[in-house]
């Protein structure tokens, strides 16, 4: 008889020594982007199995960088774009150069008889449209002193940077810019004055409330949202809260009162609430930072773009004007236009 086992990567890393025993007709492999670091143990374990044919499913076969895309196909179809040193020197490394030369054109190629792109529009045309909008928030003066001050050190310190221990404190101050760019709370904790960002979102919420929309609010910060959700507390504005330290059963919970109605606004971690939640009642989503890898604010913009969706649905992004934000969203459109080039053509069934 036939034997069917369905089993999470978890299981599959931990049981791979009886998994990788048997021969399976068929290996699919949903989620496949989760698959994307081949030095992880999940993607060693599950290049271990055996089957004859072989699925992979994900919305993102490309996040960050190419190396990815290789870990992915290592796994489904191995030895097709050769070993890592020589698809780095090959494709990886003058693609994200900017230094192709028709290689990207050669790679997506080599891909487009494995690769099959169903978009959301092809597969649902029925699904209301998504409505993108990005607002520039201008800093106080106070605000931008102390942003500058943080940005004059951090150029020093990356001009300086030479060993890794060097290369994490640029990191570090990435990441304070950034924080600066949300609330200067979130760097000094003595602050005392406004914060504009803030006040943007705030603005927002009274157009939303006043013309009975409801809206999904992510940060990649919790902390960021801990300062927003006191604010909204303050005005009395009922909202719902979920992140990465909540339990399954919380989670449930959250999703479930959201969707019967309770509260204006869904507060929720960006890495907490990118995928396994359908939040159809909100026809909002504000993201109130963006994350350097625009996929991961798609799967998060498609809690409330999915399936059972009935209207509209508009996406704000908040962006500090003259920060580092604004690289972020020029990152953006260059992981995007890679993205879009290498799939060109993939969904054709041919």
């Amino acid at each position: 008889s036939d034997l069917v086992i369905v089993a999470g990567y978890g299981v599959a890393t931990r049981d791979v020594d009886i998994l990788a025993g048997l021969r399976f007709s068929t290996l699919v492999l949903d989620e496949a982007h989760f698959l994307k670091n081949a030095a992880t143990q999940r993607a060693r374990a599950v290049g271990r199995l055996q089957a004859d044919f072989r699925l992979a499913l994900t919305g993102t076969p490309v996040e960050n960088h190419l190396a990815e895309l290789w870990s992915l196909f290592q796994v489904i179809a191995p030895g097709l774009l050769g070993t890592w040193p020589k698809f780095r020197e090959r494709f990886a490394a003058p693609i994200e150069r900017g230094q192709s030369g028709g290689r990207l054109v050669s790679l997506a190629r080599v891909l487009r008889p494995f690769v099959l792109r169903r978009t959301k529009e092809s597969v649902l045309p029925e699904l209301p449209p998504r409505i993108e909008l990005d607002r520039l928030v201008r800093l106080s003066a106070a605000e931008r002193e102390l942003y500058e001050t943080a940005r004059f050190a951090a150029a020093a310190t990356i001009s300086e940077a030479q060993t890794p221990g060097q290369r994490f404190a640029v990191l570090g101050w990435l990441t304070r810019l950034r924080r600066l760019s949300c609330h200067p709370r979130l760097v000094h904790d003595a602050w005392t004055g406004a914060s504009s960002k803030l006040d943007a979102f705030m603005s927002v919420v009274d157009e939303l409330r006043a013309t009975g929309h409801r809206a999904l609010v992510f940060s990649q910060f919790t902390s960021h949202l801990a300062l927003v959700r006191e604010a909204l507390v303050a005005r009395g504005i009922a909202t719902v809260y979920l992140d990465g330290d909540m339990t399954v059963d919380e989670r449930g919970r959250a999703v479930e009162a959201f969707q019967r109605g309770e509260g204006d606004l869904f507060l929720i971690s960006l890495k907490a609430g990118g995928t396994g939640l359908n939040l159809t009642a909100a026809d909002y989503v504000i993201h109130l930072d963006p994350w350097w890898n625009p996929a991961v604010e798609d799967q998060a913009t498609d809690r409330a773009h999915r399936i059972g969706q009935t209207r509209p649905v508009t996406v704000i992004r908040l962006i500090a004007q003259g920060t580092i934000e604004e690289a972020v969203l020029a990152l953006h459109a260059e992981k995007r236009d890679l993205a879009e080039r290498l799939l060109a053509g993939t969904d054709l069934a041919g």
